[in-house]
């Protein structure tokens, strides 16, 4: 639905998926949230819309706890898949959470985790193993349907530019390019984003034709179920890991008939997601024992 206008009461019950990006210098956080319009602790979502949301955040916080350094994707996929299961729900195919570099989007680098892979992602994607100083884009997406995919019946208004080459032969077409080229990079953009957005689409299909830019469609499950989503920005660290977005969630809000019930998941879930501070408490057990030291040795003189 176009919520442009906001949320009010008449989308009460509706399941809303809010998603945002920015960057600065080509550098990107991301973030994505889940809610059911209207409801509360004291009157809970419930149904399979409730099933696919806790799905998807309990996914997202045991794929925060995984990311570390010297874990792998394949641990995050096998933790997320069993997590699923316990709900009766399935990852959308194919959606990907991957490693952020600068200017680099999804599709440009090889450090992915691939939930419920398509056959050939299974043929293309590689066990990796997290570092120190990367940076990831955890992106869950739950659905209590068959997870397969289709294009939703709406205007596609997000793209991004690609680094094909073609010289496009209409004028609105290379006004519009340019400007692209100048405004947004490699980034992706929406075309709300231009003043005269008419304008913008008379030179927006040249574009896309001919593959210069690539379009973000927007996607459903097949069976017209409804899919939640989670997504936060996650950095690795030498001892742990840091969220720097997203993670404000009432489970209380949803309430599920299905409950977890691996024991090594729940364990899991239990553990916090803050970084160890060892090194901050050794530095002031360090200081604290110089003072001790000098005191006692102010005593003995």
């Amino acid at each position: 639905r176009d919520l442009s206008s906001g949320i009010n009461a008449e989308y009460g019950g509706d399941l809303v998926k809010i998603e945002l990006g920015v960057h600065i210098d080509g550098y990107a956080a991301v973030t994505a949230h889940t809610l059911v319009v209207g409801a509360t602790p004291e009157q809970p979502a419930t149904g399979v819309k409730a099933d696919a949301i806790l799905a998807a955040h309990n996914a997202a916080e045991a794929a925060l706890r995984l990311i570390k350094a010297g874990n792998t994707n394949v641990q995050v996929s096998e933790a997320i898949q069993k997590i699923t299961d316990s709900y009766k729900c399935t990852p959308l195919e194919g959606m990907l959470s991957y490693q952020i570099k600068r200017y680099q989007t999804e599709a440009d680098t090889d450090k992915q985790i691939v939930l419920n892979p398509s056959e050939a992602q299974k043929k293309e994607v590689k066990d990796i193993e997290f570092a120190v100083h990367e940076v990831y884009a955890m992106d869950v997406f739950i659905t209590s349907g068959s997870g397969k995919t289709k294009e939703y019946n709406t205007t596609t208004t997000v793209y991004r530019r690609t680094e094909e080459v073609y010289q496009l032969k209409m004028k609105a077409s290379r006004a519009f390019y340019s400007d692209v080229t100048n405004r947004f990079t490699l980034m992706p953009f929406t075309i709300r984003a231009f003043e005269e957005e008419t304008k913008a689409r008379m030179g927006l299909k040249e574009c896309v034709t001919h593959e210069l830019l690539q379009a973000y469609p927007v996607q459903q499950d097949g069976d017209g179920v409804p899919v939640a989503q989670f997504k936060y920005t996650v950095l690795v660290v030498p001892n742990g890991n840091i969220r720097i977005n997203g993670g404000l969630f009432d489970t209380a809000t949803c309430k599920s008939e299905h409950k977890i019930e691996d024991k090594a998941i729940l364990d899991l879930l239990a553990q916090s997601a803050n970084r160890k501070a060892g090194g901050k408490k050794k530095k002031k057990k360090a200081k604290s024992a110089a003072a001790e030291a000098v005191t006692e040795a102010a005593e003995q003189s």
